[in-house]
């Protein structure tokens, strides 16, 4: 090497054990380096007492150029976190359940080699991330990233009682049981909220979600409109108040927003038809939620314990992500 040549460039890969075939993952990450002409890529697994975030400082901090992750979507928001305001760009490979992540990237969930070339010759979105403060009742709080949705209540609920095993046998599927078993029992609970720097407002609901994008498996819109890259939180709150409002609130997701607000004639339909109030949907960059004591909360699909309240925030553009050459960053 040339006194003036650079010195080749270094991939990281984070990954989640239990969620990928470590032995063929890593042969596709070395094969695409040494195609790209960079050097031996860098290996991390996380770990229980690691989720991710500290294998990703320690990947940093050996001069990666690039991180790739593969695993849950809790190994994916952990790695994300991490990578926040760094400015090195991430790249994540499809793996798991859910991918709700590569999903509202709307990145190729079956073709992980396609993903990983991102990483040596791709192209890059830059996308906003979300962080919460989540303080509990007895005063001590705690501050955590999320690039999917957070939520406190009965969709925190509904994860924390979802049967793991269940869970890795049939994927996301397994959530409609966890509902079901959350919804046995579930009252309405008082909370006060704000959205940026509006009025102070209260409600009774059965929860409260502040999402970076929308978009759920099979197809289904929790949130219309919501963007990645729009510097924006969604803030929805869910506030039925009989059994059959739930079938309002269906309705409103998987028919209203994930198919009658795809063509021009249903959201005719959409805007002749009377609203109801068992879904309410908001916009800003930030939130400040408290409750009348302590409720389940969850980030990413993950568990957090309780809160009594919750201060989150987005910080737009701050998480550099790659995908395939041509993308259409327009959708995103």
């Amino acid at each position: 090497m040339t006194a003036d040549a650079a010195p080749p460039r270094r991939a990281a890969l984070i990954y989640n054990p239990t969620k990928v075939d470590a032995e063929r993952l890593r042969a596709q990450v070395r094969h695409a380096s040494e195609g790209a002409g960079w050097t031996e890529p860098l290996f991390f697994e996380t770990r229980i007492e690691d989720l991710g975030q500290g294998v990703t400082r320690e990947a940093l901090r050996a001069g990666a150029a690039v991180v790739l992750v593969a695993g849950g979507d809790g190994t994916v928001r952990a790695v994300s976190e991490a990578m926040a305001h760094t400015g090195i760009p991430l790249t994540i490979v499809p793996s798991g359940t859910g991918n709700l992540l590569a999903r509202n990237l709307r990145l190729p969930l079956d073709d992980p080699e396609r993903v990983i070339a991102t990483a040596f010759d791709g192209d890059i979105a830059e996308m906003d991330v979300g962080f919460a403060e989540l303080h509990q009742a007895d005063g001590s709080r705690q501050t955590h990233g999320f690039v999917v949705m957070g939520g406190m209540g009965l969709d925190a609920a509904m994860i924390a009682n979802t049967r793991p095993a269940l869970k890795k046998s049939v994927g996301w599927v397994a959530y409609v049981d966890g509902a079901a078993r959350s919804l046995v029992g579930a009252t309405p609970f008082r909370i006060v909220l704000q959205v940026d720097a509006d009025r102070l407002h209260s409600a009774r609901i059965q929860s409260v979600l502040f999402a970076n994008c929308g978009s759920l498996p099979a197809g289904l819109e929790l949130i219309p409109g919501a963007s990645i890259v729009d510097g924006s939180m969604d803030v929805v709150l869910f506030q039925p108040t009989h059994w059959w409002d739930w079938l309002f609130v269906w309705r409103r997701v998987a028919w209203d927003n994930s198919v009658l607000r795809r063509f021009r004639a249903g959201r005719r339909v959409l805007a002749l038809r009377t609203r109801d109030n068992a879904v309410r949907y908001q916009r800003g960059r930030t939130l400040e939620v408290a409750a009348a004591g302590a409720r389940p909360v969850q980030l990413d699909g993950d568990e957090f314990g309780t809160a009594v309240r919750v201060v989150a925030r987005i910080d737009p553009a701050c998480l550099r992500v790659t995908v395939p050459r041509g993308h259409d960053l327009s959708r995103l």
